[in-house]
Parts: C-alpha cells; structure tokens; sequence
C-alpha cells in the first residue's frame, strides 16, 4: 500500500479518535454519560519482497468505559438512600404531629382528669360536673383531630404509592424500548449512547423500589423486582397496579395482573420510595392509629363501666358516658367474601394494636394470623361458635370456607368515639350502695368497701328494690373450728359466697355486688347493705374514676398517659433512626457517585490532552500525504520527463 494509503488511513483514524474526545467533552456535565475511548489496531500488513509491511492504522472500536460491580453499587445506593429520604420526611411529620405540646393528646388527658378530681372534691357541684362533661368532649375532638390528621398522612402515602407504581410502569415500558433498540442495533456495533441511557433509566427505577438486573445474551437487560417478580423481559415491560388488596379501602398495595385479578406483591417490595412508604403506612401510621383507638377503646369502656356502676346526682343509675366504635372487618379477595364474621369488642383492656387475618383452612377451621409479623395467634373451630381472641370476640360460625377477612379492631377507635353524656348531672359520683355494721356486734370487724359490681341483673334488684329500711341484712355465722372461715347469711338463711383472704379481709360476694369486711367478727354480728339514693355527697365512685388514670388498663400494663408516651417515645426513636439511615445512606450514594466518576467520568485534562496527541497524530498523517502526494508528482514527471 502507497504511503498516500497509509496517511489517509491515519488521517481517518485520528478523526473519528478526535470526534469521540470531542464527544467527551461535550458530555462532560451529562448526568450518567460513561465517557468513550477509540481503540486503534493496526492494519493486517501485506508481504513485499520478502517481509511483512504494514498499511497503516484502523478503528478498532470505540469502547465505553463502565464497571458493572460499580455500577450495581450505584444503584444499591440510590435505592437506598431514596427509601431513606422518603422514610424522614414522613417520620418527621409523624413525631411532629404526635409530640407537639399544643396539638398532642398529653394536654387534654390531664385536663380531663384534672376536671374528675375536681367533681370528686366537690360532687354536689354542676359546674364542677359541666366541667368534666366538656373536658370529655375536648378529649373526644382531640383524639378525633390526631386521628384525621394521622388519616390524612395515609391518604398522602396512598396517593404517593398510586404515583409511584405509574412512574414505576412508565420507566420499565422506557427500558424495554430501549432494549428493543439496542438488539436490533447490536450487530452494528456496540450502542454506548442506549446503554447509557439504559443505566439512567436503571437508576430512576432504583429510586423507586429495590431492582436487580439480568443482561441477556443478545444485549437486552431483564430487570425484577420483589423475590424475583419480573418487570423488564427483554423488550416486554409488565404492568404493576396499586389497588387496595388487603381489603382496606384507605390502604392501596401493589400487585401484578393474576388471572382475571390482581396478585398482591407489597410484602415483597423493598427499598426505595415505594419501599419506603409501604414500610412507614404500615409501621409509623398504623402504629400511632391504632394506639390512639386502643386508648380511646381502654379510657371509654373503663369510665362507662365505673360510672354504670355509681348513681348520678339525680339518684338514678348511671350510664354510658362515650359511645365506642366497632373493629373494622373487610372482606379480602376479588370477589369478596359475601359475609363478613360476626367481631366485637369483648376487652378492651386486652386489646393490642395489631390487626388481624382470619384465614380459613378447610373444614370449617380458620386461623388467625397478626398483620405486623403474619404469626399465628389462634385457630377456630365453626362448630364452636364465638372465640374470644385478645380482646375480641369473633363469630365463625356462618362462614364461607373460601373466604379471607382482615380486621382492625382499634383502627377508627379514636375517630367513631363520642360524648353520650348530655348533662354533668348524669355523671355518677355517688356509690350504688353503702354499708355500715350492726349496733350491737360484738366483733371489732368494720365494712371496709361496698361495691356494685352488676347493678343490671335481676337479682341485684331483687335484692335491693324491695329491701326494707334496714336494707339487706347479713349475719356472721362462726366457724366451727378456728381453721374454717366463717359465712355470711341472709335473714332467709341463704348463705352468700364468702371468701377469707390471705390479709385477714372477708370477701362477701352478693348477686351484682361486693362487700369487704375487715377485722374479727363474732358469731351473730350483722351488718346492713343499702342502697345509696338521696345521698349526693358521696363521691366514692368518683373516686374510683379518678383512679382508672393511673390503672394500668391499656392492655394490662400501661396507663393512658404512659400508652400514649410510649408511642411518642416509639415515633421519636424510629424517627431519630431514619435520620441516621438517612444521612448514612447520603454518604454512601457520594461516595458510589465519585467511584463512578472516577471510573466512567469524563477528566477534562485527560480529554485535553488526548485531544492534543491526537490532533499531532492528524497532522502528522496530512503531512505523510502531502509527502507521498509530493513524491507522486516527482515520480510522474520523471517518466514524462
């Protein structure tokens, strides 16, 4: 080959080398440009006289500068630190929400109490009992406002998730076409524009949920989700929905089309925005919902039964003072179950502040499995009836074997709570019943506490109804040795359950009431149990209201102040938590940014100077031609010569 050949075949080379410097440099500030290098290769050289002569230069390729291992780092750490990011900010709106002085539960409980103290001190008093009336209702728009406020986080969440799962569709129908694109384009070279491309689009989806990627023989890149669940096959995207699965209108999940249905697949998402807010609906927001209805169920159901138990100021037996919500049962599937079973609120001191799935499993068996760690709580037998399940009472026994129920017992407690109490008068502060011991006993044994415990049975007013002045009249009866306790009979010679305990206090327990005698009675001591009408001084029921405040009612082993603490405190340190993930992941996506850039980056002094060589290396190719062209012309003009 001429040397005009040669320097052509340069001339061509450190062009296009020149152009792709040139191309890096332009895509210098380009977001996820991986930055391109010419390989040159000599020419296959020919043999003349006895050697081998080369013939010049070629372009090799034009390579794309990229690691795989960094580039997955990339992308683990963009999903991480999106899911983070997502995670604070609602963390954040959540702890803020719940500790504020001003707008939280905390101020309004020791109004509400402060208010029972103060008709305890003074039960005579109207005002003092309008006062506890409207503190009551002050507590109940409290816990209705957080409850709205923590619904609308939801709603925000949902509305986030519906946007995401279409921006999640929308990205994988781009990889796709890019896929398309870049096989049919494949046996042309390699597409290092598409594949950058691809990798941005990779990116954007890992900001969305946690993907993993597969590349394919032929070029093209699957891409999953989930345990394996596949969104990208080579050039097909598949569609996922956000619809609510569980069964919870107020609660969208993320599935895949199964069927004529939709499967769902939020178990399986993680990472990432919608990682994120799946993880903090279910977490934060059903957390702080369900200890606020879990309060109002324990404080509601404790008070009504207190003041049921005592005489309002007009000497009639007292009411309910809230009305309470249901638990929330719906249906699961697609269709749903005809009929929902039969739940209700057995305890409410026994209620968590989990929700539940009622599965069946064949022959008239079901399972009930909490929703926060899909555990197995209890199984069911139809034939049984109703069970009675942590606080709940659930009917099974007219149930479709096919069917699937999700119930939330606490969910709307602090939203469907309400004020049944129209006048502070109906507040019963009075006992229902007082006692006192006979004039002549001989014993030193004294009432200690006389109590209604079941002032609507029938028998509780047979007793009292029709009892004369003297009351109810019970005579201790003397055991025959010192090792036996003593009973307690009526005038009729009935014996009434009696109980010695350990303290030396007779428990003397009457059809829906009960009694404690302290000290030692003597054989034929008596002692009067009356009603407590036309007493409206008396505030020992009252008292015991006062007292539910520091009971620990809410599930056995909180107050209502120390249960709502314990949720602020549960908020704080979860949202404490997300700062820390969220500004370690931050880190980590810097640093998986700067490896990135150091390895697929563009250096501007490094393209300036191969610009340069290569620019020497052009010009030194012209000048080959114009040499070779120089020594043409001497050698056609020696022959014409």
């Amino acid at each position: 080959m001429s040397s005009l050949n040669i320097g052509t075949s340069g001339l061509l080379a450190y062009q296009r080398a020149i152009s792709t410097t040139s191309n890096n440099i332009a895509n210098a500030s380009t977001e996820g440009y991986s930055r391109q290098s010419t390989s040159l290769a000599n020419r296959p050289p020919q043999f003349l006289g006895g050697n081998f002569q080369g013939q010049g230069v070629q372009v090799d390729n034009i390579r794309r500068i990229s690691d795989e291992f960094v580039n997955r780092q990339l992308t683990d750490a963009t999903t991480a630190a999106a899911g983070a990011e997502t995670r604070v900010q609602i963390a954040n709106r959540i702890d803020n929400l719940l500790a504020d002085e001003a707008s939280g539960l905390q101020p309004v409980l020791q109004s509400f109490f402060a208010a029972a103290q103060d008709v305890s001190s003074d039960p005579t008093s109207s005002a003092a009992r309008e006062v506890f009336r409207t503190e009551a209702e002050s507590l109940v728009e409290r816990l209705g406002s957080i409850d709205s406020r923590l619904q609308e986080q939801r709603d925000i969440v949902n509305n986030q998730i519906k946007t995401g799962v279409q921006e999640v569709n929308d990205l994988a129908e781009s990889v796709a076409d890019v896929n398309r694109a870049i096989v049919s384009g494949s046996t042309q070279g390699s597409p290092n524009d598409l594949l950058d491309q691809r990798d941005r689009l990779v990116n954007e989806l890992a900001e969305k949920v946690d993907v993993r990627t597969v590349e394919q023989d032929d070029g093209a890149l699957n891409v999953f989700v989930g345990n394996g669940q596949s969104l990208v096959l080579g050039g097909d995207a598949r569609e996922l929905r956000a619809e609510p699965l569980s069964g919870a209108p107020d609660q969208l999940d993320i599935g895949v089309p199964s069927g004529d249905g939709t499967a769902s697949i939020s178990r399986f998402i993680q990472g990432g925005e919608l990682g994120a807010l799946l993880e903090t609906r279910g977490g934060l927001i059903d957390e702080a919902q369900n200890t606020l209805g879990q309060i109002a169920h324990s404080l509601g159901d404790s008070f009504n039964q207190q003041n049921q138990l005592g005489l309002d100021l007009n000497g009639e037996q007292g009411g309910p003072i809230f009305s309470l919500g249901e638990p929330q049962v719906w249906g699961v599937g697609d269709p749903k179950p005809e009929a929902n079973p039969e739940v209700s609120i057995a305890d409410a001191s026994a209620l968590t502040t989990d929700g539940y799935r009622l599965l069946p499993q064949g022959g008239g068996e079901y399972q009930v499995r909490r929703v926060s760690d899909n555990s197995v709580v209890d199984s069911l037998d139809s034939a049984d009836g109703v069970h009675q399940v942590e606080g709940l009472e659930i009917d099974v026994s007219d149930l479709d074997d096919t069917g699937e129920w999700l119930i939330q017992p606490t969910r709307s407690g602090a939203s469907q709570m309400e004020v049944l109490m129209q006048d502070g008068d109906e507040l019963a502060a009075a006992a229902a019943l007082r006692a006192r011991e006979g004039d002549e006993n001989q014993g030193d044994a004294t009432v200690s506490s006389i109590a209604a415990t079941d002032p609507d049975s029938e028998a509780f007013d047979e007793d009292f109804a029709g009892a004369d002045e003297d009351g109810l009249t019970l005579t201790y009866e003397a055991p025959p040795s010192d090792d036996e306790p003593g009973t307690f009979t009526r005038a009729d010679d009935d014996e009434i359950d009696t109980e010695l305990l350990d303290d030396g206090v007779y428990r003397v327990s009457g059809d829906g009431w009960e009694m404690e005698v302290r000290g030692s009675p003597e054989d034929g001591d008596t002692f009067q149990v009356f009603t407590n009408e036309n007493r409206e001084g008396d505030n020992r029921n009252m008292q015991a209201m006062n007292a539910l405040a520091e009971e620990d009612i809410v599930e056995g082993r909180r107050n209502f102040g120390d249960a709502y603490n314990s949720l602020i405190a549960s908020v704080g340190t979860q949202t404490r938590q997300a700062q820390v993930a969220e500004e370690s992941a931050s880190a980590q996506l810097d640093q998986a940014r700067e490896q990135r850039e150091a390895v697929s980056g563009v250096n501007l002094d490094e393209e300036a100077a191969d610009l340069l060589r290569y620019q020497q290396a052009y010009q030194a190719s012209a000048q080959v031609i114009q040499i070779g062209n120089s020594l043409f012309d001497s050698l056609l003009g020696a022959v014409r010569g």
